[in-house]
């Protein structure tokens, strides 16, 4: 048994040194390796809120390996031998551990990962990591230096600062450069080490409507509420405050000096009625009789007993409470330098002017975008509600087809460019012939009947909707528009609007251009025109009136298909999507005016700019928006029963 365990030990013996010598070989003199045995306990106990000192030695040690080290802590690569206390970096296989030093990155060899312990920094500690690998980052790559600068406006730290100081003055790449000296300047704003340099920070930010330099000033403004019996005097002094105000209601301002105690608690009428009804005695509180205890100043005598006697809590009276809030001013006191949030303060103040302006010129932007898709809509309506004084409740069901038609055509063309080329002649196509279909079916024999005119076409929108249903299903569908429609034209952080409306406005036009074209400069509008201003005229100069009309009806309806191709890229294509734009588009025709292209233009900027100013008065509730759009309407055309431009004919007789 002996000679056994006498081979034992020599095994044992020579397995140790097997996997030791390599690591008593590392460079333990190493700086690096020094600087990490100096925190080693920190490191290995690995806690949040000790941590800090050794993150912070190796950012500052200006040592190479630094950003080795923790590039390889935060990955959960660093690794100490539990016998000698030594740092490695290394990668584990099974049960094996490859090991490198980090002095040099030398491959120590393959050792027993029982021998290690691996350093696993929770997600706190790795921020904190990430924060301090920063300075080496921006020294790097261009995408490290772009990850860096995203980690700084993630989580600045006032050694940002100085890190962003020393690589500024090597920085050849303008856009980097650029963003470099804005975060510089941002952080000089928060970590800057006089209140000269904040202050010139703050001032360079004059008029810049970023969010980030808002973010970065509004902290400078917080402020405290205090109260004195003397005005308040000092810079620091934000502004006085009103008792009874909006800032300070009368109960927040008692409550103030009830919590500072400068002055008596209250108590409701209810607690005080509770203490006084526990307090009965022989029919009275006391000494005060109960019947006598009809109004409020008796109670608060009855009560101020009580407290005398020291069977209550002393609580003020309302007259009290009165008294005690003359007798003080309150003021909101700045927290921080004041000298700097004057200069943030004046600095916001004409960044919030801009804002307001950059707001409104963005709502302007949004009413123009929907305008132009309420003129999309409606100018098939003008035509055949305006000029033909046919009622279609069946023309948003148009607009519908034309949007199927376009999710058809993609579904055949996976190119979304080439397939929206395609699709918007053939939903002119389809729309034209079903307008056609319907104004030979139903519509020409309903002409001079308006009602009988609606109620045809509103079972004929019903009949389609349900089709659609048959064929596509209640689920939305989509109309993917282009790659390069994708995303928006942004002039600042406030202003912007998405590239479908920038096309969809645009579309607008060039339909504008070609209505006024077909009606001015073809044979089709002149004809349309005639038959419009005297059908009887037109007829006995050779026009066929009937024909005039079932073409126009399948002009409007033709138009109407191409508005839902467009609608579609915007909105959701469904069955009921047509449902979504009638209304708006027979409120655009009547306020512009029946039959009139421009008044149809004028009257869609008008419901567009109407309907966004509402809903920017009321954002929470768009069923009122739209409530108070169509009673604004009723009372314009109650003003102007024909519209803002009038036309002249069988439009202006109807």
């Amino acid at each position: 048994m002996s000679k056994l365990r006498w081979y034992f030990v020599c095994i044992t013996t020579v397995l140790l040194s097997v996997f030791t010598l390599p690591v008593m070989a590392q460079n333990a003199d190493a700086p690096i390796q020094q600087l990490l045995q100096h925190h080693g306990e920190i490191i290995a106990k690995s806690s949040r809120k000790t941590i800090a000192p050794a993150v912070d030695a190796l950012a500052a040690s200006g040592l190479t390996q630094a950003q080795t080290v923790l590039t390889r802590w935060q990955a959960k690569e660093m690794w100490r031998n539990k016998e000698t206390g030594l740092f490695v970096y290394g990668e584990k296989a099974g049960k094996e551990l490859a090991a490198f030093d980090f002095a040099d990155g030398a491959d120590l060899g393959t050792f027993a990962a029982g021998n290690f312990k691996q350093l696993k920094p929770n997600s706190g500690i790795r921020g904190m990591i990430g924060a301090a690998l920063v300075q080496f980052q921006l020294s790097g790559s261009f995408t490290d230096k772009m990850q860096a600068l995203d980690a700084i406006e993630r989580d600045a730290e006032a050694s940002h600062l100085a890190a962003l100081a020393k690589v500024l003055p090597d920085e050849t790449d303008a856009a980097v450069r650029q963003r470099m000296e804005r975060l510089q300047r941002l952080l000089t704003i928060r970590f800057g080490e006089t209140e000269e340099d904040r202050i010139v920070a703050i001032q360079s930010f004059e008029g810049d409507l970023g969010v980030d330099v808002r973010a970065a000033l509004n902290p400078l403004l917080v402020v405290t509420v205090e109260a004195a019996t003397a005005p308040p005097e000092g810079e620091d002094i934000a502004r006085i405050l009103t008792v009874g105000s909006e800032d300070l209601p009368r109960e927040a301002a008692y409550d103030h000096l009830v919590a500072a105690g400068l002055a008596t608690p209250r108590i409701s009428r209810d607690d005080k009625r509770n203490a006084l009804l526990a307090n009965i005695s022989d029919g009275s509180v006391a000494g005060v009789e109960v019947a006598t205890l009809d109004s409020e100043s008796a109670r608060d005598l009855a009560y101020a007993v009580l407290a005398d006697q020291g069977l209550v809590d002393r609580v003020a009276t309302d007259s009290e409470v009165e008294a005690t809030l003359a007798d003080f001013t309150f003021y909101e006191r700045y927290t921080g330098s004041p000298v700097v949030a004057v200069a943030a303060a004046a600095v916001l103040s004409g960044i919030e002017n801009k804002v307001a302006v950059n707001q409104a010129f963005d709502l302007g932007l949004d009413a123009l975008s929907i305008a132009s898709i309420y003129f999309l809509a409606a100018i098939g309506l003008a035509i055949t509600f305006g000029v033909m004084r046919v009622i279609n409740m069946a023309h948003g069901e148009f607009i519908m087809m034309g949007a199927y038609t376009g999710y058809v055509v993609q579904q055949i063309i996976t190119d979304y460019t080439l397939s929206i080329i395609v699709a918007l002649p053939l939903a002119f196509v389809v729309t034209f012939g079903a307008g056609v279909a319907m104004e030979r079916l139903v519509i020409r024999h309903l002409y001079h009947r308006p009602l009988e005119t609606l109620l045809a076409t509103f079972g004929i929108s019903i009949a389609l909707q349900q089709i659609a249903k048959n064929i596509f299903g209640t689920q939305a569908r989509p109309l993917t528009s282009p790659g390069w429609l994708d995303g928006s034209l942004v002039f600042n952080d406030i202003v912007s609007i998405s590239y479908i409306r920038i096309a969809i406005f645009v579309m607008a036009l060039m339909f504008l251009a070609l209505f006024l074209f077909v009606m001015n400069r073809t044979r089709l509008g002149l004809e349309v025109r005639a038959v419009t201003q005297n059908p009887r005229m037109a007829a006995s100069m050779g026009i066929n009136p009937d024909k005039i009309n079932m073409l126009t009806f399948g002009f409007g309806s033709g138009i109407a298909g191409i508005a839902g191709v467009a609608i579609g890229l915007y909105a959701k294509v469904t069955s009921e999507m047509g449902a979504d734009y009638i209304v708006q588009s027979f409120m655009t025709v009547v306020v512009g005016g029946v039959g009139s292209i421009w008044g149809t233009l004028l009257g869609a900027t008008m419901v567009g700019s109407l309907q966004k100013a509402i809903e920017w008065l009321n954002p929470s509730n768009t069923l009122a928006a739209q409530t108070y759009m169509i009673l604004f309407i009723i009372l314009f055309i109650q003003f102007r029963p024909r519209g803002i431009i009038a036309l002249k004919g069988r439009a202006a007789e109807a």
